[in-house]
């Protein structure tokens, strides 16, 4: 039988005590009866969170397209002709300009994407700058840059940075045929220098590329057995986007997405798991086990950087049916 977790609630000065996994272990927790699995998951995710609490994240690009990676999802890759206009980093004062409307309609956390390879140090004064305006909104701030250098990492941190999203997107198997412009360790190393440099992990994938159910296992247990699990784990459903190389891919079957988040759950107790994109493909019902399951972060707004977002008044709707309220940041302890 896999290993029971045992952990305490994580804070500054307290560390989760959690045993390492093996691919064995978690592929049995994975294929568990269906309702075993989301019992199990259920149960971990009410000893950590409020199971009613969905926490609202926006999230805003602040530097949209021309990217010089070839990751085969995306529509601002420059490799890709999906006919996206290329746009140039934007003011630090519009972005915190978005982000206080943001906090307006209820979000209490604020993420921040720019389609970069890696920043650049010129931009490293402005992306400061935003860091600072937003916090001194009383928001969460999270950011996505893509690889970080230790000094770039210091600076963000420096600058109060709460979270730095960088996904591990799939299996390290399968990620080069995923993407061939860096290598699956590049993204272990940039989360490593986020870690060293005092802020929280934001890392998850992406279902529906094409992996297998191995793939998705073996993601997560490298996120799970990282020597401090992921705070922010997002999980995101591919949406095909013309003219990019996962443009024909299959959807992910409903029940193995539910299974997936369960899993997440299971393996990273106090984590916010996040459903991010492809959430417009996603039934009410299929939201509400994820919920269920143990996901408790969307992002609200009509857009996710490129791509479509269910609109707020169906957010609004799915909750008052479902009984569930926004969250505060902090996880219940």
């Amino acid at each position: 039988m896999p290993v029971e977790q045992t952990f305490v609630h994580a804070t500054s000065d307290v560390s989760i005590a959690r045993p390492r996994f093996t691919f064995d272990e978690v592929q049995a927790i994975y294929y568990l009866p269906f309702n075993d699995l989301l019992f199990r998951a259920q149960s971990v995710h009410r000893k950590n969170f409020d199971p009613n609490a969905v926490q609202l994240s926006r999230l805003l690009s602040i530097k949209t397209g021309g990217c010089a990676e070839d990751c085969g999802y995306c529509s601002q890759s420059a490799h890709a002709p999906t006919g996206l206009i290329a746009s140039k980093l934007m003011d630090s004062e519009s972005v915190v300009a978005e982000a206080r409307k943001a906090k307006q309609t209820g979000a209490t956390r604020y993420c921040m994407g720019a389609a970069w390879r890696s920043p650049k140090d010129r931009d490293m004064g402005a992306l400061v700058a935003m860091v600072e305006g937003v916090k001194a909104l009383g928001l969460e701030t999270c950011m996505t840059l893509g690889m970080l250098s230790e000094q770039q990492a210091g600076r963000l941190a420096e600058a109060g940075l709460d979270y730095y999203n960088h996904n591990i997107d799939t299996s390290e198997h399968f990620y080069p045929e995923i993407i061939t412009t860096r290598i699956f360790e590049d993204r272990l190393e940039t989360l490593e220098r986020v870690r060293a440099a005092g802020m929280k992990v934001c890392a998850g994938g992406i279902l529906g590329m094409g992996e297998t159910v191995a793939d998705r296992i073996s993601m997560l247990l490298t996120l799970a057995n990282l020597p401090v699990a992921p705070e922010s784990v997002p999980i995101n459903h591919l949406i095909p986007v013309p003219g990019t190389k996962l443009a024909s891919a299959k959807s992910v079957d409903p029940i193995d997405f539910i299974r997936t988040v369960a899993l997440a759950r299971v393996l990273m107790p106090t984590s916010h798991l996040r459903l991010s994109a492809g959430r417009t493909q996603m039934s009410d019902e299929m939201q509400a086990l994820c919920f269920f399951a143990g996901a408790n972060s969307i992002f609200i707004g009509d857009t996710l950087l490129t791509a479509d977002n269910p609109d707020e008044t169906h957010d609004d709707g799915l909750f008052r049916r479902l009984g569930i309220y926004p969250a505060t940041v902090e996880p219940r302890g």
